[in-house]
């Protein structure tokens, strides 16, 4: 097998197994791109948060702490499953949100209350996909979380090697440079003149 024969092989097989990526990037840029046309879909009276629970509940947040661990705790003494950030958008707020692909939950505490507030997210299909779109990262407290990171990872580095075989493709065939060329030069001035004009 030649090489030319080797690299249309790693194209081909690439592009499928990227595929689902793909249309996950590409579905949700649509989703991102359209938000508030999408949002009409959703006006049909059922609220977007649902209460799960809202009981009394102390801990200790001293100003300037680090929320992490009290987010950790918080989930843990509630019994809440899936990856979670803690922050404070108010002085006497605490926010955690427990969230998946498939389901969210906020919860608030209340500093000054002494108060506990969860609410479950309706499911949308809208913020399924810009939820996969947006994840990422390392350093949450499950291993899936890093497994799905080192997969983007490993995905990115295959959208730019999938980039660099159909280069070499094209390269390849000389009937076809000069469209090729047009092609390349057409999308790169577009791309410069959004980087120069936004």
């Amino acid at each position: 097998m030649t090489f030319h024969h080797f690299n249309r092989r790693v194209h081909l097989y690439l592009a499928l197994v990227l595929l689902p990526w793909f249309l996950m990037y590409g579905i949700s840029s649509l989703f991102f791109n359209h938000n508030r046309l999408l949002e009409g879909f959703y006006q049909d009276g059922v609220p977007l948060w649902k209460t799960r629970f809202d009981r009394p509940y102390e801990i200790e947040v001293p100003p300037g702490a680090d929320l992490k661990p009290i987010g950790a705790r918080i989930v843990r003494e509630n019994r809440l499953e899936g990856t979670y950030g803690s922050y404070r958008p108010k002085p006497n707020q605490v926010h955690v949100y427990v969230y998946s692909f498939l389901h969210s939950v906020r919860v608030t505490y209340f500093t000054d209350q002494k108060r506990l507030v969860a609410e479950d997210r309706r499911f949308r299909w809208d913020q399924f996909f810009t939820g996969m779109h947006a994840r990422g990262g390392f350093g949450h407290p499950h291993l899936l979380d890093d497994v799905w990171a080192v997969v983007v990872d490993l995905v990115c580095l295959g959208f730019l090697a999938w980039i660099a075989s159909g280069i070499l493709m094209w390269w390849k065939l000389p009937q076809t440079r000069a469209w090729g060329w047009l092609a390349l030069s057409g999308g790169m001035a577009v791309f410069a003149g959004f980087l120069a004009g936004l």
